[in-house]
C-alpha cells in the first residue's frame, strides 16, 4: 500500500471492505505510538531527559499532524524576517527523504527562496546547531522541530493546517497525529494556516477549542498566496500572464488538497491533478506520463509547486510548459502579536 493510498484510507476517502478492516487494525497500532510518545515527553518534562542549548537563541518552527501545513514557506518568513533585523540566520533540518550523498526537496527550495542563508542538513540537529554557531549564525531556525526535544529551544512556534487541523482524529497510524493535541500547550505560538480555505464557522469553532487550552492573542491566522510562476531556468511570469488557461497540476507533497485549492482559489481552470508520495522522487516515465496525461486533457500548462520543481529538470513535458507556482506566506490576523514575540527574540541577540 502505497502513501496514496493509505491517506484514502485514513481520511474515510476509500469506504470498501477492505478499508473498513483496515482502520480497526491501524487504531491498535496507534496504542503502543501514543505510550512511546507521551513517555519520551514525560522524561523531557520532568528532566529525566537532558537538552543541547546552543549559545545562540532557537526558533522552532513544527505542526502536531504528519504532512503539510505549509512549514516551508514559514521558515522562509521567519529566515527573511530575522534577516531584515540584521542577524546571521541559519537553519537546521533533519534532511528528511534526502537521496544518499543529496539534498532534499525542501533545502533545494529554501536555498532559492533564501539565498545566503546557510542551511545545515543532519538527523543530528544539536550537531548541526553546534557547527552552526562556530560557523557564526546569531540565530537558528529549526524546521520541523516540536518534536525534536533534545535541542532546547527559545520559542516554538506551532503551525496549524485548518483543512484537517486533527490528522482525521487519531494519532499514528490510524491518523495524522504525531502527538495528543494536548501538546499544544507545550508551544508558545499557534499559527492557523490556509484559513481562507475553510468557512468562517469552521474557522471560528476551531479557534474556540484551541482557545480552551491555548492563550488567545498567541494564536495568529496565515494564508499562502500565489504570488507567480517559476521554470527551471528560473523564468518567471505573472499570475495574470496565464488568466484563464487550463492548467493540469502534480505534487509530490505532504497537502495536495491544499494545493489543488491554492490553485483553484487563485482562479486556474484544474482540468486533473496527479498525486505522488510526499518528497517523491520523480522518475522519468512518470513525468513523462503527467506530460501524456496533461495532453489528453489538452492543458495550456503542467503547474507543480517550488518542492516538485526544483527535482526536475525539464521545461515542457509533452511540449507543454512546465512552471511552479511560488507561494508566500502573509498573516492575516495576528501579525503584531507575532512580531512582538519575534522581537524579543531579537533583543535577547541585540540588547542594546
Amino acid at each position: 500500500m502505497n502513501e496514496v493510498e493509505y491517506l484514502r484510507i485514513i481520511s474515510g476517502q476509500r469506504q470498501d471492505w477492505r478499508a473498513r478492516l483496515l482502520k480497526p487494525c491501524l487504531r491498535v497500532f496507534s496504542l503502543p505510538y501514543r505510550l512511546i510518545i507521551e513517555v519520551r515527553n514525560r522524561m523531557f518534562d520532568w528532566r529525566l531527559r537532558s537538552e543541547y542549548r546552543p549559545a545562540v537563541p532557537v526558533i522552532s518552527l513544527g505542526n502536531l499532524t504528519t504532512g503539510g501545513t505549509g512549514k516551508t514557506p514559514f521558515v522562509a518568513y521567519l529566515a527573511q524576517w530575522f534577516q531584515s533585523q540584521g542577524l546571521q540566520v541559519a537553519l537546521l533540518s533533519r534532511g528528511y527523504r534526502a537521496l544518499p550523498g543529496e539534498v532534499n526537496d525542501e533545502k533545494r527550495l529554501l536555498d532559492r527562496l533564501c539565498p545566503g542563508i546557510p542551511h545545515y542538513q543532519n538527523p543530528n540537529r544539536c550537531a548541526s546547531a553546534a557547527q552552526a554557531v562556530t560557523d557564526g549564525a546569531q540565530l537558528l531556525i529549526l524546521d520541523d522541530g516540536f518534536q525534536h526535544r533534545k535541542l532546547a529551544r527559545d520559542l516554538d512556534i506551532v503551525l496549524i493546517d485548518v483543512v484537517c487541523p486533527w490528522g482525521y482524529g487519531a494519532l499514528l497510524p490510524r491518523g495524522l497525529l504525531r502527538e495528543p493535541k494536548s501538546s499544544l500547550r507545550r508551544a508558545d505560538f499557534v499559527m492557523l494556516t490556509r484559513t481562507d480555505q475553510c468557512s468562517p464557522a469552521a474557522l471560528e469553532n476551531l479557534t474556540d477549542e484551541i482557545v480552551r487550552m491555548f492563550p488567545r492573542d498567541r494564536i495568529a491566522y496565515a494564508v499562502f498566496r500565489p504570488q507567480g510562476l517559476v521554470n527551471v531556468s528560473g523564468e518567471t511570469q505573472s499570475l495574470e500572464s496565464v488568466a484563464g488557461k487550463k492548467v493540469w497540476a502534480f505534487c509530490a507533497i505532504g497537502n495536495p488538497e491544499g494545493f489543488r485549492q491554492t490553485l483553484e482559489t487563485a482562479g486556474f481552470c484544474v482540468t486533473g491533478m496527479q498525486v505522488f508520495p510526499d518528497h517523491h522522487h520523480y522518475s522519468s516515465g512518470e513525468l513523462q506520463d503527467v506530460g501524456l496525461q496533461a495532453a489528453a486533457a489538452s492543458a495550456d500548462l503542467i503547474l507543480t509547486t517550488g518542492k516538485d520543481l526544483v527535482k526536475i529538470s525539464e521545461q515542457k513535458f509533452c511540449e507543454i510548459p512546465v512552471w511552479a507556482v511560488e507561494i508566500g506566506a502573509e498573516i492575516t490576523e495576528g501579525r503584531e502579536d507575532f512580531e512582538r514575540i519575534l522581537q524579543s527574540v531579537v533583543n535577547e541577540v541585540s540588547p542594546d
